[in-house]
C-alpha cells in the first residue's frame, strides 16, 4: 500500500487533466447504465397487444425509476403513438444517448493517455535526473544494464500501473456503482442474488498475490540481466571477435533469455488463473439470476418480463468490472515491482554534496596538499594508506606504479568523486569539502586515456561543460589542440556529427577534441591519464604538442606507466600498495636505487641507452600506454 500511494503522488501535477478524465469517466458509466434502461419502453412497445391503448407516461412501480424515464425519453417520444412509431423514436433516442456516452468514452480515453504520458515523462526524468546527482560509487556497484532496463522498461510498468490500471479501476468503479444503482431500482432482490459471487470473486486472488509479486519481481530482474549482458556485449564486440568468442556469447545470451523466458512463464501462468475462476463465478451468479428471476416473474409476480430482461442485461454489465477489479491485485503486481526497483533507484543517497556554508572555489594560488590521506572503496580493504604530498602552483607531479596501486584513485579524491575517509586535502590550507563541488570540479581539467565524445557535433563536443561559448572561442580551442585544420576537412565542419564516441574519428583525433575542450573550459589544475595511449606515431606526435601547449601556466599531475614520459616531471611520486614508497625527481630516484630504478631498468634494458627526452616543453608526457593492463609490446614492467 506505501508502494502504491507513492506511486500516486505522481499524478498530483496532472490533476486538471485527471479530474477531468474522472468526470468524463462518471457521465460515460451514468450513461452506459441508462442505456440500458431504455430497453424496458422499447420491449413494452415490442410485447405490446395490437390495438391495446398505449399509456401516456412510464409506470413501473419504482418513483425513482418512473421520474427518470419519463422526464428523459417521456418528453421526447410519444409514448402512446403506434407501437411501430414509439419503437422508430426510442431507437433515435437510443441512438443519441450511445453518441453522447462514446464522446464521453473518447474523452476519458485521451484525458487519461494524457496523464498517462505526462506520468511517464515526469518519472523518467526524475529516475534520470537523480542518476545524473549519484556518486561514482553507486555506478561502481549497479551494473549499467540494470539502470537501462529500470530507466525504459521498469518505468513502463509503472506507467501501465499509474495511468492504463488507474483509468480501468476508475471505471470499472464507476461503471459497477451506476450498473448497481440502475439494478437496485430494478429489482433489489435480484442484486442481492448477484451479488452473493461477488466477495467470493474479489477473495479469490488473496492467496496468489504474494507469489506473483515475488515472480514478478524475478521476471524483471531476469529482464535487466539480459540488457546488461547486451549492453556489455556491444560495448566489448571487438574483444568478442577478437577473441572468437561468438558462440559463448550466444550461449550465455540465450541462457538469460531462457531463465527469462521461464520466469516470465510462471508468473502469467498464475496471472491466467484470473479468467476461468472469475468466468466461472460469473456463470454461477447468471445461472443463480436465471432461476431467481424466473420465479420473481413467473410465481411471485413482483417483475415484468421487459423488467427481468433488461436487469439480466445490467447483471453482465455489474459483473464485466467485478472481474476487472478481482484481477487488479495480480494485474498491478508488475507495476508495484517495477515502481519498488525504481524507488531503490531515487531513495539511493547522493553521499557528495555540498556542506553547508560552502563557498566557491577561488583557485590555487600556492599550494596544494594531500595530508595523510586513506581511502577504501569496501570497509576492510584500503587503497590509499596515509598519503601525504605537496604540489606547489604551476608544477608538474607524475604518478607512477603498478596497476591498483592507486594512482587513479588519488586524483578523484582531488575531484570529489569520492571523499577521503581519513586526512583531507587542501588547497592554501583549506580542506576542499568547504568547496562547492560544482565550482571545484570546474577547476579541473582531464585529458583521459579513454576519450568520451558524444553523439553530437565537433562544436558542440568542443563546447561541453560550456555551452555558452561562441564559435570563435571553439575554433581558437581547436586551432591551440591542432584540431582546427581536421575539423575543416569533415564533410560539415565544426557542425559534423562526430558519431556515437566518437567513432567516425581516428584516435588522434578524438584526444585533440577532448585537449580542445579541456583548452576552452581553461582549468587552473589540469589531469592527464595516459593521455597519449593507443595512438599511431604520428596522431601521438600532434597530440603530444597540443598537450605541451595545455600544460603551461598550469598545475599538472600526469597518471603514466612508462617512465619516460614522467622524466622531467618536478615530482614523482612511486606508488605501491596504496602508499607511496618513493618520491623525488628522475634523476634523483635513478639514484636511490629502489623501486623507480628497478623498474626503470626492466624498462629500458633492452635499449643500448637511455632514450632520448623529446624535444617538449618541461613536464610534458612524450609517451603513453592503454590503461592499467599489461602491454607487453609496450615494454611495461606492470
Amino acid at each position: 500500500m506505501k508502494t502504491y500511494l507513492r506511486v500516486l503522488g505522481y499524478l498530483r501535477p496532472h490533476t486538471l487533466p485527471l479530474v477531468a478524465a474522472v468526470g468524463a469517466t462518471f457521465l460515460f458509466a451514468g450513461l452506459d447504465a441508462f442505456s440500458f434502461l431504455l430497453l424496458i419502453p422499447f420491449l413494452e412497445a415490442v410485447l405490446a397487444e395490437p390495438g391495446a391503448p398505449r399509456p401516456s407516461r412510464i409506470s413501473m412501480g419504482n418513483d425513482t425509476l418512473d421520474r427518470l424515464l419519463n422526464g428523459t425519453i417521456g418528453r421526447v417520444v410519444d409514448l402512446q403513438a403506434s407501437p411501430q412509431e414509439a419503437i422508430r423514436g426510442i431507437i433515435l433516442f437510443i441512438l443519441a444517448v450511445f453518441a453522447l456516452k462514446n464522446l464521453f468514452d473518447f474523452l476519458k480515453t485521451y484525458l487519461m493517455a494524457r496523464v498517462q504520458q505526462g506520468v511517464t515523462r515526469d518519472l523518467r526524468d526524475e529516475v534520470y535526473d537523480h542518476l545524473v546527482e549519484l556518486d561514482l560509487a553507486f555506478f561502481a556497484k549497479t551494473k549499467m544494464g540494470q539502470i537501462l532496463s529500470r530507466l525504459t522498461y521498469d518505468v513502463e510498468q509503472l506507467r501501465t500501473l499509474v495511468a492504463k490500471e488507474l483509468g480501468k479501476v476508475i471505471s470499472s468503479v464507476f461503471e459497477f456503482a451506476a450498473v448497481l444503482v440502475a439494478a437496485l431500482l430494478l429489482s433489489w432482490q435480484l442484486t442481492v442474488a448477484a451479488a452473493v459471487v461477488v466477495p467470493s470473486t474479489m477473495a479469490i486472488w488473496g492467496p496468489l498475490i504474494r507469489k506473483l509479486k515475488k515472480n514478478d519481481r524475478r521476471v524483471l530482474d531476469a529482464a535487466a540481466d539480459v540488457n546488461t549482458h547486451i549492453q556489455e556485449t556491444l560495448a566489448g564486440i571487438r574483444l568478442v571477435k577478437a577473441s572468437g568468442t561468438e558462440a559463448y556469447e550466444r550461449d550465455r545470451f540465450h541462457a538469460l533469455t531462457r531463465r527469462y523466458y521461464e520466469r516470465f512463464l510462471r508468473s502469467e501462468r498464475l496471472r491466467a488463473l484470473a479468467s476461468p475462476i472469475t468466468e466461472m463465478l460469473s456463470a454461477l451468479g447468471t445461472v443463480l439470476l436465471l432461476w431467481y428471476g424466473a420465479h420473481l416473474v413467473l410465481e411471485a409476480r413482483e417483475l415484468t418480463a421487459p423488467e427481468f430482461i433488461t436487469f439480466l442485461g445490467l447483471s453482465l454489465k455489474l459483473y464485466s468490472p467485478v472481474k476487472y477489479l478481482a484481477k487488479f491485485p495480480a494485474l498491478v503486481q508488475p507495476g508495484l515491482v517495477g515502481a519498488e526497483r525504481i524507488f531503490e533507484f531515487l531513495d539511493a543517497p547522493v553521499e557528495i554534496r555540498d556542506r553547508p556554508g560552502a563557498r566557491v572555489f577561488p583557485g590555487l594560488r600556492e599550494t596544494l596538499a594531500f595530508e595523510e590521506v586513506s581511502f577504501a572503496y569496501r570497509r576492510g580493504e584500503p587503497v590509499l594508506k596515509g598519503i601525504s604530498f605537496e604540489v606547489p602552483k604551476g608544477t608538474v607531479t607524475a604518478l607512477v606504479g603498478p596497476s591498483g596501486a592507486g594512482k587513479s584513485t588519488l586524483l578523484d579524491l582531488l575531484g570529489r568523486f569520492y571523499d577521503v575517509d581519513e586526512g583531507r586535502i587542501t588547497v592554501d590550507g583549506t580542506d576542499i569539502r568547504e568547496f562547492t563541488v560544482r565550482s571545484l570540479r570546474a577547476s579541473l581539467g582531464m585529458v583521459s586515456q579513454e576519450t568520451i565524445l558524444f553523439h553530437d557535433t565537433v562544436r558542440a563536443n568542443i563546447a561541453y561543460g560550456r555551452p555558452q561559448a561562441t564559435l570563435e572561442e571553439v575554433e581558437r580551442a581547436a586551432k591551440a589542440a591542432l584540431a582546427h585544420d581536421f575539423i575543416l576537412r569533415l564533410p560539415e565542419g565544426y557542425d559534423t556529427v562526430v558519431g556515437e564516441r566518437g567513432t567516425q574519428l581516428s584516435g588522434g583525433e578524438r584526444q585533440r577534441l577532448a585537449i580542445a575542450r579541456a583548452i576552452l573550459r581553461d582549468p587552473p589544475i589540469l589531469i592527464l591519464d595516459e593521455a597519449t595511449s593507443a595512438l599511431d606515431t604520428e596522431s601521438e606526435r600532434l597530440v603530444q604538442q597540443a598537450i605541451g601547449r595545455l600544460m603551461e601556466g598550469r598545475t599538472v599531475f600526469v597518471i603514466a606507466h612508462r617512465l619516460s614520459t614522467v622524466q622531467r616531471a618536478q615530482q614523482i611520486l612511486v606508488l605501491e600498495g596504496g602508499r607511496i614508497v618513493e618520491r623525488g625527481t628522475h634523476e634523483g630516484l635513478l639514484a636511490q636505487g629502489g623501486l623507480y630504478h628497478r623498474l626503470y631498468l626492466l624498462q629500458f634494458s633492452h635499449l643500448p641507452s637511455p632514450p632520448r627526452p623529446g624535444p617538449f616543453p618541461a613536464g610534458l608526457p612524450v609517451e603513453g600506454t592503454g590503461g592499467d593492463t599489461d602491454d607487453p609490446g609496450g615494454g611495461r614492467a606492470w
